[in-house]
């Protein structure tokens, strides 16, 4: 994406740029000061895959990803180092690991210190998190009862346990995102929305709790003042070091000195990017549609929601509480669904020929001839699916589980991959619509979903999740607001914007509203809903 050249050109430091890291590439993002994108770029990166559930990267292969999407970015908008006057990062949570003056260690049995990351999606640590489960720590309560082993103490655990020598040869256990911040300004200071969410820090006491990790086997860190986890914790946008190193700057591309703001999770900069564009951030639900889903509920005070992770004090929003949830496998949920049809490998050929991701085209098919797009749900054509492939994160905080299909016949024709497509998004929609009414039974109600990331672009999938859960979905402005959410941070942290909360709401804004559809449309999801829940309590009772 380049510039409009009809927009006068952004003066020295007016320009924000936003970095994201997600599974599968870097992306950067130039924006002015109203949010408006000047320019984006993406660079893909490496993942590996292991047996017993691993997967990992790198974090110098992400690092150079970082710097090439970056001056592709400048480049195509034709800006100037000196334009860019803040920069914010948000990843995945995913584990980086590194010895002394951050040399990468390998994390697993290949033995290559290239491979140094623990993806956020890697099972590795199921039954450390279980074993931490059943000591029903205190600290648990703040993670919706039961810890994941997406989150980074089962992997620190494992990490102990399976490879004692790299453990006690690290010097820094980072998230992701705190690295990206570090890499960039020499900063060892992490953001409360990393530790907070995924390590069991207690942002609301400003603590770590010691007891709990002598408790489940990691004292060692407590005993160390917690200096390779997070010795300073600080708010998101909170500027760090002195802004790039030069050595930074120069891979980048930038000016040494540019501020540099803590950073956040991937979904949580999505949240950022679209909760602030009407009113208050309370009112709407950040919904981040990608490879997996995260909800993100905003509150004024602390709300328990059992399943639910959270609550969070400032893990998003400063000084306002978070409760997320989410959905382990969304899109690669509807990737994996889709290729189990027999029409899936010549469907794929066809849309490559167009230049379209065929999830994107089975989207297109499932449209077309429709007056209404609220019909579309008829077109599952008595199809269940519980794609939960990757166990379900909410509300039930489950491993374990697995995906249900339903209602499959003999046919091996295109229109009946549409029709399992349809399905696997009314799935998704359904476990959205689950997390959705656990959180208002405990006392945290939304009125509406504000919707980003890759897989949530097409407006029959948002005019379906608007009729499966009853709320109106709201979809930004910008093409873009997980950079959006990025760029935020840097604007604050160069001090263009007191705080986060009126960077949201100055450079966010919303574009189109989808109402969800009433009469039959609605009464075929309730049945379908019933349906979803039906077997997915029926694979539980199977599991034992």
């Amino acid at each position: 994406m380049t510039q409009d050249p009809s927009r006068p050109a952004p003066g020295a430091g007016d320009v924000l740029l936003g970095i994201d890291v997600g599974t599968g590439s870097a992306r950067a993002g130039l924006f002015d000061r109203a949010g408006r994108m000047l320019a984006s770029a993406k660079c893909d990166i490496a993942i590996w895959r292991a047996p017993g559930a691993m997967v990992e990267q790198s974090s110098r292969d992400i690092w150079q990803a970082v710097c090439r999407a970056t001056r592709t970015a400048l480049a195509e908008a034709g800006l100037p180092p000196e334009a860019v006057g803040g920069v914010g990062f948000d990843a995945t949570c995913s584990l980086v690991v590194v010895g002394e003056g951050g040399a990468p260690l390998p994390v697993g049995p290949s033995e290559d210190p290239e491979r140094n990351i623990i993806v956020w999606m890697d099972h590795r640590a199921v039954a450390q998190a279980e074993r931490i489960n059943a000591q029903g720590h205190e600290v648990l309560r703040y993670v919706g009862g039961r810890i994941s082993p997406e989150m980074e103490t089962p992997k620190l655990l494992w990490l102990a346990e399976h490879r004692p020598d790299i453990f006690a040869r690290a010097w820094q256990f980072f998230d992701l995102a705190d690295y990206l911040g570090w890499r960039a300004t020499g900063d060892l200071a992490r953001s409360t929305c990393t530790v907070t969410c995924k390590w069991t820090y207690l942002a609301h006491e400003h603590r770590w709790d010691a007891g709990y990790f002598r408790q489940v086997g990691l004292g060692v860190l407590a005993d160390e003042g917690f200096a390779r986890i997070g010795a300073r914790v600080v708010e998101p946008g909170t500027p760090l070091g002195q802004g790039l190193t030069g050595e930074a700057a120069a891979e980048l591309g930038l000016r040494p000195g540019t501020p540099v703001g803590a950073g956040l999770i991937d979904a949580h900069a999505g949240g950022i990017g679209t909760v602030g564009a009407e009113g208050t951030p309370e009112r709407d639900l950040a919904y981040v549609f990608g490879t997996s889903s995260c909800t993100m509920t905003t509150t004024r005070e602390p709300v328990f929601v059992p399943g639910v992770w959270g609550p969070y004090r400032s893990a998003m929003v400063p000084g306002m509480w978070l409760n997320e949830g989410g959905q382990s496998a969304a899109g690669a949920a509807i990737e994996q669904l889709v290729s189990f049809h027999p029409a899936a490998a010549e469907a794929a050929r066809a849309t490559e020929a167009l230049g379209e991701a065929l999830p994107v085209h089975l989207a297109r098919l499932a449209a077309e001839g429709l007056a209404d797009l609220s019909e579309v749900a008829t077109r599952a054509e008595g199809l269940h699916v519980v794609p939960e492939f990757l166990g379900n994160r909410a509300p039930f905080a489950d491993p374990h589980a697995r995906a249900v299909i339903a209602g499959l016949g003999m046919e091996r024709d295109l229109p009946s991959l549409v029709s399992l497509y349809v399905a696997g998004i009314c799935g998704i929609a359904y476990g959205l619509r689950q997390i959705l009414e656990a959180q208002e039974r405990a006392g945290a109600p939304v009125e509406r979903i504000a919707i980003s990331g890759g897989a949530g672009q097409l407006d029959m999938v948002r005019q379906l999740l608007a009729d499966a859960t009853g709320k109106p979905v709201l979809a930004s402005a910008v093409a873009e607001p997980v950079l959006l959410g990025s760029a935020i941070l840097g604007a604050v942290a160069a001090g263009h914007e007191p705080d986060m909360t009126a960077a949201m709401q100055r450079m966010s804004r919303t574009a189109a509203h989808y109402e969800p559809a009433g009469g039959a449309i609605a009464a075929l999801h309730d049945r379908r809903y019933a349906a979803f829940l039906a077997l997915q309590e029926a694979a539980r009772a199977a599991r034992g």
